[in-house]
């Protein structure tokens, strides 16, 4: 697990800086879900009943700095590392969703939430057993196979969600 500030949300066609640290940027396509109501020790036959939404994420990583650093702290957590959006999407099921990622327009990813390696309400459960999710916080769920693909300045990433929509950003040089 990792967290990820403030400084990496960015919105559906926001630019992605390469961070000027970094040689190894690499984007992951995620279903990600926002608390909508604060609980310890959710129970997984309950825990669908803290989700306010859903919505399409692309968790970036600067590998080669987890690499150096040996954790995820710099890596996932440069500013703009964190796109969310289109949308905010109530009343989906999570269970079944076809994910899909595409850099400048060629597919990289197709799957399934139902191959995650852990369900929305198994990560709920899980993190309220030691720490108590507040209305708003994200949880980003994971990649599905093909995941974490290398992507260069004037790369263009999507990432589609069935029932949610399209997050497209463009990565740019730091300034």
């Amino acid at each position: 697990m990792f967290f990820k500030s403030a400084n990496t949300v960015i919105g559906p066609g926001d630019n992605i800086v390469y961070p000027a640290v970094a040689q190894d940027l690499r984007y992951e396509a995620e279903l990600c879900f926002v608390i909508g109501r604060k609980g310890k020790d959710v129970p997984q036959e309950e825990a669908l009943d803290y989700v306010f939404g859903y919505t399409c994420g692309n968790g970036l990583t600067a590998s080669d700095l987890s690499k150096k650093d040996g954790h995820l702290t710099r890596a996932k957590a440069f500013d703009t590392a964190g796109p969310l959006g289109p949308f905010l999407v109530t009343g989906l099921d999570p269970h079944d969703l076809t994910i899909k990622s595409r850099v400048n327009g060629e597919t990289k990813q197709d799957g399934n939430t139902s191959l995650m390696l852990f369900s929305v309400e198994k990560l709920i459960s899980y993190i309220s057993a030691f720490m108590t999710p507040h209305p708003g916080d994200v949880v980003w769920t994971g990649t599905p196979k093909g995941g974490s693909c290398p992507v260069k300045v004037g790369d263009v990433i999507e990432v589609e969600i069935e029932g949610i929509g399209v997050l497209k950003n463009k990565v740019v040089a730091v300034r």
